[in-house]
């Protein structure tokens, strides 16, 4: 499932790659010819976007190395860099929109009206497209690419980077749920992090008390994690209340 999921994904950044190319040079050639600023700027716009595209694309390819000695946990992250590449990519190409804006605020120069309504209606159509086909996998480092929300790329990149605990999930909840596994009196040192866009880890210590198996537990456990939280890496460390109490304080 995920290689299809994966081929899927390279597909529609191909596709997106290639249209967004041939859409900012129109745009380029067309707010020249036609003195428009706003088709300069969805020009520049749409250069950041395929630089985005380029840029996540090799992100995808090397994503699909396999884990290393030096890598163990494999090469998924690159995704999230680029990510964050873009995502920076994108506030500076804004700022100098924003800039050129002002300068023809002072002295605005004559625009060939039909010229640019024509490049523009093309301009609209391609990147109503182009969206269309990357919202398709949404959930993936491919979100906000033909951006609606650099900002919100930017904030995701940093969390997973930070190994901060994914959006949906509430530790507490999430502890809560475990120490309901029969034979377990205690969940602590949890910890809950993303590999990547959409893949999650947990590491934990259970105490238990001897009502059920270790293996029965671990695999309740792991069941849990998978089925309600949407978290597939799981690690937990058993201990036994029986050695913990028997065990000197210090």
């Amino acid at each position: 499932m995920h290689a299809r999921d994966h081929a899927r994904e390279l597909g529609a950044v191909r596709t997106g790659l290639f249209l967004a190319s041939v859409l900012c040079l129109t745009e380029a050639v067309g707010g020249y010819l036609t003195n428009s600023l706003a088709l300069v700027s969805d020009a520049a716009h749409v250069m950041g976007d395929v630089g985005a595209l380029g840029l996540t694309l090799f992100a995808l390819w090397v994503g699909t190395r396999p884990a290393s000695e030096s890598k163990t946990f494999g090469y998924h992250r690159a995704e999230i860099l680029a990510a964050l590449v873009n995502g920076v990519i994108l506030w500076v190409v804004g700022i100098l929109i924003v800039l050129e804006a002002w300068h023809r605020l002072q002295a605005p120069p004559a625009v060939a009206g039909p010229g640019m309504l024509a490049v523009a209606l093309v301009g609209l159509a391609v990147n109503a497209f182009v969206a269309r086909r990357l919202r398709e996998h949404q959930g993936h480092s491919l979100n906000g690419l033909i951006v609606f929300g650099s900002w919100a790329l930017v904030r995701e990149a940093v969390d997973v980077l930070m190994e901060a605990v994914p959006a949906h999930i509430d530790v507490e909840t999430l502890r809560l749920a475990l120490e309901r596994v029969p034979g377990t009196d205690e969940v602590h040192d949890l910890h809950v992090w993303s590999l990547t866009t959409g893949r999650y880890a947990l590491s934990a210590h259970a105490v238990v008390n001897g009502a059920a198996g270790d293996d029965a537990i671990l695999a309740a456990m792991a069941d849990l994690c998978a089925r309600e939280f949407q978290i597939e890496h799981v690690t937990i460390q058993i201990e036994h209340e029986s050695r913990r109490a028997a065990e000197p304080a210090h």
